[in-house]
This record gives C-alpha cells, structure tokens and sequence, in this order.
C-alpha cells in the first residue's frame, strides 16, 4: 500500500490520505487485460479526482508512459504560444529580443510552479492546464493602438472569467452548444490551423531558398501520421513527427543552433512593471483599464468554445463510462482566470485559456489529466531553467509540424466523425460559414442561436426550455458581436477604438 508523510495534519485530512479509496480498490494491473488499450479505458473508467481537494500519486491515480508524450507537447506547445503573445507585446511596444526571452521562462515558472503542478495534478485534475489563448493574439497590435496595458488586460480578463465561472456560465454555454456545431467548431479550427501552419513552414523554407524542405517534409508528416493512425499509437504523433522534421531539415541543410543559455529570470514583479525595467510600462492607470475593457470581455467570450473543443476531444476518445476523467469547464474557467489575474501582477504577458496542445494529445493518449500534467510542469519548468531547449521547440521545422500532427489534424479528424445525420451537417455548415465570414466565435454563436431556436432542428428547439432556446443564445450573440463590433473584428463596422 501506498505510504505517505506522517506530517501532523487534521484528524479528517489525515484519515482521507491513509484510507483506501476506490481507484485503488478497481485498480487492476495491466497485465490482466487483452490489450494495453483496456487498460488505459479501465483506468479511465475508475479514477475519480476529488475537485478542490487533496489527489496523490498511488492513491488517486498512477503515471504511465503514456503521459510522457501529452506532457512533451505541453511543453512544446507552451513555449511555442508564449512566445507567439510575448513577442507580439514586445514588437508593439518596442521591448528588445533578451525581454522576450526572459519573459517567456518567467511564464513557463508561473505556469508550471504555481498552477500546473500543484492545482492539475494535486488538488483539482478535473481542471485542464491553463494554457494560452491563441486567438487573441492577433488583437494584440489593436490593443496597443487603443492604449492598452497588458497588466490592467489580464487583471480585467481574470475577474471577467471568475464572474463567468461563478454563475457556471460556461457549462451552461457547453450543453446549449449541439452537435453539429460542435463539429463545425472543431473542423473551422483544425482548418485553419492547419493552412496556418503550412503557410508559416513554407514562408520559412522560402526564405532560406529551399521551398524543398517544406515539401520533404510535410510528405513525411503526411506518411508517419497515416502509419500510426493505422496501427492506433496516433498519441505519439507529436515526438516522432518532430524527430522526422528535425531530421529532414537538418540533412538538408538548414540552419540552427542553440543560442540560449542556463539560468533563472528576473522573479521580482516590480521590476517587471517598473517605469525603466521589464515592460517599461509603470503601473497601468484608470484609461489603460477602460481602454482593454471590451478586448477582456472578447477574450472571456471565446473561452467556452475553445473550453468546448477540449472537453470534446475527449469525449471522443474517453469510454463512456469515464466522465469523471472529464475536464470540468467550470472548474477550468476559475483555475484560468485565477493564473491570468496571478500571472498579470506578477509580471508575466501571457494570455489564458485552456492548454489544448497538453489535452489534445492527453485525451488521444487516453489518459486522465493528473499525471500529465504533472510531468508537464516538471516539463516547462526544467526548459524555463536550462534555457536552450527552448530555441529547439520554436525552431520552425519543430513549432509547425507540433501543432499540426497534435492540435489541429486531430480537430479536424473529431469534428468530422462527428457529422453523422443531415441536421448535424447543416449545423456544422451553418458555424463553419459564420466563423469564415467573421471568425469562429461569430460562427458558433450564430449556430448556436439557429440550432437551439428550431431552424436547423425543430426537435432540438422543442426540446428546450424557453431560456435555453432563446434568451441565452440570442444574448451570447448580441455580446460576441457587440464586443467585436467595438474592436473592428466585424466586415464593413470600423472600429470604435
């Protein structure tokens, strides 16, 4: 049996670490079962994190070496999108390469340290890691335009997504949200996503004069993702794909090295907001605050859908019985908005929202996320303090075939198998259409309204109760467009800001 510190706790905290729980009663070892792949479903199936309370290695759930590889993206991915949001500050404000760097370990350290490992993996693993928030790295450049600061942004986006989470509105926006446009949700985001990232390997492989590169190696993507779909091991994906595209572009000549070097960055929050040290910005004042308002209010408006995508990742992949190794969105949502408003006062630039490059791949794994995202910390914060893995991970070869073979082929893959009946494909085709026209977060608003007031299924639109059918819809979508409206994210609309 499991043995723990006898460290003096309470009476009712010590009684809980010592008893047997009932993972370890339905624990069986992996030998008992036919294949490696009912294991892992038996083991989805019996663990039952605690939310908010005390989860232990042995007790509540066990690492394998199916972890190893959701925690490799994680990292990968991490390093990848934070770099993408700091630079994009950096570049707007005028801020050096030696700032970017730096601020990037410092948020791998906030994220693993304080958030990642102690909350995932201990005390709630029904919350997904707190990630970055992509899509709103475009808008970056309109928020400095508008005179925004990135501390008054990330304190406004954490009270806005705890208002949201206390009144369990993204749950709520979860289940309002059918399934056919879940599906165009998810087929919009792994296309674009995809094109993004062929585009952004091809501009680099022209670059250095060999358009061949590329070519070589999204073929070899293309055949080692077809191979291991085939023989059901698509949850390595990500190292092997990698290793492949290092390997290609290495042979062939293209450049790299590590430039890189160990140490620890700047841990003091005052030097990071101060007037002449890290973003040289001072302390944001009550215009910064106005100025980012409705830029939080976006960001807290594209949370369910990108909360959304992940959840259903795993229901795709998880046994039916293994809903309590679901991510709880609600529980996600306080845990993102805590590490923004947390993440922001200590000096970091990231902005939140769930790790898809870690629950992606974890969920294809078919693995509960605790020791993960444990290994995941450990992950960012080893690279945060060596420092030259990190030029490896945002090498181009790396960075694109990464996110593309464990983010967003796997999106387009579930959102297709989704679509199984004509109101399914009407509903994915409706949000699909939306999102083109504007962005994805108009498209499932839009669906959403149509779906969930009877015009693309009126069984559906029977179904529900009046404020289900309607109200919330229609006032989610007054809000999204009202709100990009503001910011210029709506055709022929100039912007206010």
């Amino acid at each position: 049996m499991w043995v723990y510190s006898r460290v003096r706790i309470g009476d009712r905290t010590r009684k809980e670490v010592f008893a047997v729980t009932e993972y370890q009663k339905a624990h069986r070892a992996a030998s008992e079962f036919e294949t490696r792949e009912k294991y892992l479903e038996h083991e989805l199936e019996i663990t039952q994190p605690r939310p908010w309370r005390l989860n232990l290695p042995g007790r509540d759930y066990r690492f394998e070496p199916e972890d190893i590889v959701p925690a490799i993206s994680g990292t990968i991915g991490k390093i990848v999108m934070v770099t993408a949001v700091v630079s994009t500050f950096a570049a707007g404000f005028g801020l050096s390469k030696e700032f970017i760097a730096e601020n990037v370990r410092y948020e791998l350290l906030i994220a693993a340290i304080l958030f990642v490992i102690p909350i995932s993996g201990f005390i709630n693993p029904r919350a997904n890691l707190p990630g970055v928030h992509g899509p709103m790295i475009p808008l970056i450049g309109l928020i400095i335009m508008a005179g925004g600061h990135p501390l008054a942004l990330g304190i406004l986006v954490g009270v806005f997504g705890l208002i949201l989470a206390f009144f369990k509105g993204g749950s709520r926006l979860a289940s309002l949200t059918g399934t056919g446009v879940r599906a165009g949700l998810l087929i919009i985001l792994g296309v674009v996503g995809l094109l993004a990232q062929l585009d952004a390997l091809r501009k680099w492989a022209v670059g250095l004069e060999r358009e061949l590169i590329f070519l070589v190696i999204v073929a070899a993507t293309i055949l080692l993702y077809a191979y291991l779909a085939r023989i059901g091991k698509r949850w390595l994906a990500i190292p092997l794909a990698s290793l492949v595209a290092v390997l290609a572009a290495l042979g062939m000549g293209a450049p790299f090295k590590f430039v890189s070097t160990p140490g620890i960055p700047n841990l003091n929050p005052f030097y990071w907001w101060g007037s002449e040290t890290g973003w040289m910005l001072g302390l944001p004042t009550l215009e910064h605050f106005i100025a980012v308002l409705p830029f939080a209010i976006l960001a807290i408006a594209m949370w369910p859908p990108d909360f959304l995508s992940h959840r259903i990742f795993q229901e795709i992949n998880y046994p039916k019985r293994a809903t309590r190794s679901l991510m709880d969105i609600d529980d996600t949502m306080i845990v993102c908005s805590i590490r923004q408003a947390v993440g922001s006062l200590l000096g970091g630039g990231n902005l939140t929202s769930s790790w898809g490059t870690y629950m992606i791949p974890a969920a294809i794994a078919r693995r509960p996320i605790a020791a993960g995202a444990i290994l995941t910390g450990v992950g960012c914060a080893t690279v945060a303090i060596l420092g030259f893995p990190m030029d490896l991970a945002k090498w181009e070869p790396v960075l694109r075939v990464a996110l593309m073979v464990g983010v967003f082929l796997p999106l387009l893959e579930a959102g297709m198998a989704m679509i199984r009946t004509t109101k399914d494909a009407e509903g994915a085709g409706i949000c699909i259409f939306g999102a083109v026209l504007v962005n994805p977060v108009f498209g499932w608003a839009l669906a959403m309204v149509l779906d969930n007031s009877g015009l693309i299924d009126p069984e559906r639109g029977r179904s529900l109760p009046t404020i289900d059918r309607y109200i919330i819809p229609i006032i989610t979508f007054l809000v999204a467009i009202g709100v990009m409206a503001l910011v210029g994210l709506i055709p022929g609309i100039p912007a206010v800001l």
